[in-house]
């Protein structure tokens, strides 16, 4: 099925950008809010989370109309923009947790050591982030892969899997839609399993070295 097979490319083109715009995003925005020391932080707070509170609708139609000002049309960057937008919010939750957990003092002992800020992120504060880099991409992944309501209204005449599918849900179920939802249960058990083994296994690493 030509049309399902290009709108799943599409769905991983879309996502991969997705991952490449929300977590730069998602990180600074955590970094503002937990390292700034302002009364205003709730403010912010407020206006970065927001976008998790807007309807999907909305955030597809708005972000087309703003790229069609500025004579882009809808497609796969619009798409992807429109994501990116609300799914930045969830990564800088996740951040903002991580960061929360970290011992500042190491970054201050480093600073008056002579490190740079360049050097202290690198060193010490992106190896602390590692774990939160690595689930927040998967979330980001899913999260794109599965959104239809703001991909719907802001991919123009281009398609992914999802909206491929919901349009074909309209004239009722077909063979293929049960295969790929068949499918996609799989991966997710077998992912899902894969990854507590592995974790099991990292466990039970650190346990024998400790011991």
């Amino acid at each position: 099925d030509s049309r399902m097979w290009s709108g799943l490319v599409n769905s991983f083109i879309i996502a991969f950008a997705v991952i490449a715009v929300s977590l730069p995003l998602g990180l600074a925005g955590a970094f503002l809010v937990s390292r700034l020391d302002s009364r205003y932080n709730t403010l912010i707070y407020g206006i970065m989370v927001s976008p998790l509170l807007t309807p999907g609708i909305i955030l597809g139609i708005s972000t087309l109309i703003f790229w069609r000002e500025a004579g882009v049309s809808g497609g796969l960057f619009t798409a992807a923009i429109a994501q990116a937008s609300y799914i930045s919010s969830y990564t800088m939750l996740m951040f903002m947790a991580r960061l929360e957990r970290q011992d500042i003092s190491l970054e201050e002992a480093a600073k008056d050591l002579g490190a740079s800020h360049l050097q202290v992120f690198r060193r010490i504060t992106m190896p602390f982030l590692k774990p939160t880099i690595l689930t927040a991409s998967v979330i980001a992944l899913l999260q794109s892969i599965e959104n239809y309501n703001t991909t719907i209204f802001s991919i123009g005449g281009d398609h992914t899997l999802v909206t491929e599918i919901g349009s074909r849900m309209r004239f009722g179920l077909s063979p293929a839609v049960n295969v790929i939802g068949i499918i996609f249960v799989v991966i997710t058990i077998v992912c899902a399993a894969l990854y507590v083994i592995f974790r099991e296994r990292e466990k039970a690493r650190a346990a024998a070295i400790a011991g």
